[in-house]
């Protein structure tokens, strides 16, 4: 069942999803070499005791830890850990709360000192490739718009689209209806037409080479790029309105950060 929010609700999203920001500007500024994962993880799970916000992913279907920090090759769902960073890695860092009972959910993907060009490049085309997804949630549009102008950008562009993850509604719960694939066909069981109040979030995950994945066989969490190449991950969640999409993830103007995305 798709709900769509109140503005009651919206309001309360609007909140939580600038927590949600605040927090990843806050932790894309620690992106260092030298810093571990596990590192990175502290933080955002102590900026939540300070905000009186619940991490949403710690325990989530048994997920151990408030944040997903994704290097290189993993696409999804890395564990932070003792895993140290270098100069030319990049990581996508995806994390959300819970605020009054609604959930936000954000992502981005943060170069770790200098990258390779083709690398800043699957970056870039991946930023792009949401914003151009978010454009295209509007009252009256399918979620299949949504899904093509991603696709069609990213291969544009010769990255590929992971399937085997996709975006999804989100408010009262982390996963909600619609799923919100990535990627047109086969689309035939997905699709659904947008109405205001509908609240999504929309998460382009892009490679470097192959569309496919392995789920790592000992931690059953760590999404890796079958051929290890790079992977990028951008995500916002997206209020459906009467007329532009909103973005609910992002600053006020007086608050951007460099890293706001």
């Amino acid at each position: 069942m798709i709900v769509r929010k109140s503005a009651q609700e919206v309001a309360r999203m609007r909140k939580v999803g600038q927590v949600v920001a605040s927090i990843l500007c806050q932790l894309a500024r620690e992106v260092k070499p030298g810093v571990t994962t596990g590192q990175l993880n502290k933080l955002p799970e102590d900026l939540c005791k300070q905000r009186g916000v619940i991490p949403a992913f710690k325990g989530y279907n048994g997920f151990p830890a408030g944040l997903c920090a994704s290097v290189n090759e993993v696409v999804v769902h890395g564990i932070p850990g003792a895993l140290q960073l270098k100069a030319g890695d990049i990581i996508g860092l995806d994390f959300g709360v819970i605020l009054e009972g609604y959930y936000g959910d954000a992502a981005l993907t943060v170069p770790v000192g200098e990258i390779a060009p083709d690398v800043q490049r699957l970056l870039q085309v991946t930023k792009e490739a949401l914003h151009l997804g978010i454009a295209q949630a509007r009252p009256g549009n399918w979620v299949s718009d949504i899904s093509r102008a991603i696709q069609n950008h990213v291969e544009t562009n010769g990255f590929s689209v992971v399937r085997e993850f996709v975006g999804h509604g989100i408010g009262h719960a982390m996963h909600e209806e619609p799923q919100i694939p990535n990627f047109v066909a086969p689309l035939s069981g997905y699709d659904c037409k947008l109405k205001s109040g509908m609240t999504l979030a929309i998460e382009p995950m892009v490679n470097m080479g192959s569309y496919q994945v392995t789920i790592d066989p000992i931690d059953h969490w760590t999404v890796r790029t079958i051929d290890r190449k790079y992977s990028a991950h951008f995500e916002h969640t997206v209020l459906v309105t009467d007329g532009d999409p909103e973005i609910l993830t992002v600053l006020p103007a007086p608050e951007e950060s460099e890293w706001s995305w």
